[in-house]
Parts: structure tokens; sequence; C-alpha cells
């Protein structure tokens, strides 16, 4: 094992940041690389790596700004995207993202990064580091561009449980609205109900009453409840918290990164298309450039475990390094927000609500 130098250690006042340097579709090269412009672009950050130790030894040692700024920790096999999550539970405490949690789990690090197995990675999370008190079910909070001034909105459930009760929904907007005090400085968020429309009257009988639920909570918990949403308020400027079950949000997910993709390519074809239409392209370039910007997931890159006692963030599986920068950074002003912290209290509030009115600010 690579030791920590004194300036990497905890102790000289560096966020550590654990990653899961395999699992990804573009191997541990690409993840290296992301850690390697993050510490780039932040000098408060430091790193304990999980995977093979000679090739991630041989990786580091490429990045002249990763000496001193990371431990590695051999972890010689890997969760595959097709491994079942039982099956990671039983058999696999020698993989690096069982790695990765652990030192999470044992207070060396202050949050977790993986491009690994989605269904793996929660169940594990769940499993290694527990669900906050009063939690049923945690969910993943996902970053959508939008038309709101922050320039997105957070979207939850989006696939860690296929089935949400009124409870549950509850607990979502709790956590959501507390995620954007926290990762998005909003202070006091607008929660929405994802619904398919948005009279009181329409929708499932669990959602009915979640809408109760959410919209009695909202003064306690300090956020604004501007009840049911449809799916073109997730981009949109209505809602700066998505509510909905895991089925209903990863669907949704899918479908956005989907359509984006098929833009992307119809645009690249159209400008293609004739000599003047190639002129357009570079008469355009910096205007193309500004959206390619805005719309890059790769720059919002991260989904975020909320519900357990552990700062968690799912990095896409195709992560670039600029992904994998992105869902560091994530994970690093969660961690310095002490996030998990104020999410619990929120969490333990809610037990009573709405009789306790303290810690509005969490």
């Amino acid at each position: 094992m690579a030791g920590l130098t004194t300036s990497a250690n905890p102790d000289s006042g560096r966020t550590v940041i654990s990653v899961d340097a395999m699992g990804g579709d573009r191997g541990p090269a690409a993840v290296v690389a992301g850690i390697s412009l993050s510490a780039n672009k932040n000098p408060d950050i430091a790193f304990i790596l999980h995977g093979p130790e000679d090739e991630l030894k041989r990786l580091v040692a490429r990045k002249r700004n990763l000496e001193g700024r990371v431990e590695i920790r051999d972890a010689p096999d890997v969760v595959s995207m097709e491994d079942k999550p039982r099956d990671v539970i039983r058999r696999g405490k020698s993989t690096s993202m069982w790695s990765a949690l652990e030192s999470v789990r044992s207070g060396e690090a202050d949050g977790v990064v993986s491009c690994g197995n989605t269904g793996a990675l929660m169940m594990l999370s769940v499993v290694r580091l527990r669900k906050i008190l009063g939690v049923h079910r945690p969910a993943i909070a996902i970053l959508w561009p939008s038309r709101s001034p922050q320039g997105f909105n957070i979207m939850l459930d989006a696939g860690a449980d296929i089935s949400a009760d009124e409870h549950d929904l509850l607990q979502y907007a709790l956590m959501g609205a507390s995620y954007a005090r926290n990762g998005m400085e909003l202070k006091r968020p607008r929660v929405g109900l994802l619904n398919v429309g948005t009279e009181e009257h329409k929708g499932r009988n669990e959602l009915k009453l979640a809408h109760d639920l959410i919209a009695q909570n909202a003064s306690i918990a300090n956020y604004d409840f501007v009840g049911f949403v449809e799916g073109n308020d997730i981009p949109g400027n209505r809602a700066d918290v998505i509510v909905t079950d895991g089925f209903t949000g990863n669907v949704a997910l899918k479908t956005g990164e989907g359509t984006a993709s098929l833009i992307g390519s119809l645009l690249r074809e159209a400008f293609k298309f004739s000599p003047l239409s190639r002129l357009a392209a570079l008469m355009a370039y910096t205007s193309l450039n500004r959206l390619n910007k805005r719309i890059d997931p790769r720059r919002v890159n991260g989904g975020v475990f909320l519900g357990l006692n552990g700062t968690v963030v799912k990095s896409h599986g195709s992560s670039d390094e600029t992904g994998v920068s992105s869902a560091v950074k994530l994970a690093f002003k969660l961690a310095q927000s002490g996030f998990s912290e104020k999410l619990a209290a929120r969490v333990a509030s809610a037990v009573s609500l709405p009789q306790d009115a303290e810690n509005t600010n969490e």
C-alpha cells in the first residue's frame, strides 16, 4: 500500500475523497486523469484510490500533481456491470467498490465516488454505511439542466427503488430540499411532486396522500411546495426539486439522456448538409460551444445517494476525466458542508413534525 505523505494526511486539513478506480467503462486511466484534474483545481482535496495496486501506482506516477495527494489501497477484484448486487454483498470484500466504501465507514474519508454498477453500489452502501435513522428508502438525486436561475433542478428518486408510498415521497421531499440548500445554496427551495397533471384530483392514491403530507410539512421544513408538476416542469422554472418514485424518475432520466443525444446527432448532421450549412456552423461556433457546455452531462455528472450515513456520489459509467472530476467536485462540496449530518438532523426532526420547528437551516 502506498501511504499518504504528510501533506495528504487528513490532519493537514484537506478533505479526503475515497475513489473507486475500477468499474467504469473507460477503466482506471480515466479515473486517475479525473482526480488529477480535480487536484489541479482544488488544493484542499486529497484522495484514497482503490483498485489493483501495481496498475494504479503506474497511473498515479504519471501525474506529478498527485504526489503527496493520493493513498492507494490494493483491491484486486472489480464489480462488473453484470454482477448481481446480492452476489457482491456475499463475495465482494476484495473489490474496489467495497474498499472505497470502507474508507468512509471507518472515517478515513469524507465521501466516496464510484463509476461502477449502480445497483451494487446502492445495496453495498446501505449495508456498509447504513441508512439514516428514520429513512425507509434511500434515493438517488440527480441534477437536470433547467431554466431555473441556478441552471439545474434536482430530481429524486432516479432509480434507487422502483416503488414509493406517500411517506417515502415525503422523505424524498425533505432530503431533496436539504440537498438543494447544501448543494445548490438555495435558502428556501421550491418542491414539486411529479404527476400526470397539476390538478389535485389527478394521480394515484399515494400521490394524493403525499401531496397533503408534503404540503403540511413545507413551513416547518423550510421549503415552498408548489403542488403537482408535470414532465415538462423537470427542466422548467416552476420547482427546484422534483419528487417522484424511482421507476418514473429513471424512465424520465433515460428518456432525457436519449433525447439530448438525438438532438446533438441531428444538429451535427444538419450542419454538415451543405457548404453553406458548414459555414453557418463555423459562424455559430461560439454560441454552439456555449450551448454544449450548458447541457454537457459530464459537467453535472454525479447522482447523490440520499438517506445514508455518508456521502456517496455515483458517477456515470462512461465518465471521462471531466465527468469524474465533476463527481469529485460534488462529493467535496457536500462533505465540506457537513451535508450528511444536516440531512440526518432534518430527517430526525420530521419524526415529530409539525411540532418541532428547529433546524430550519438544514
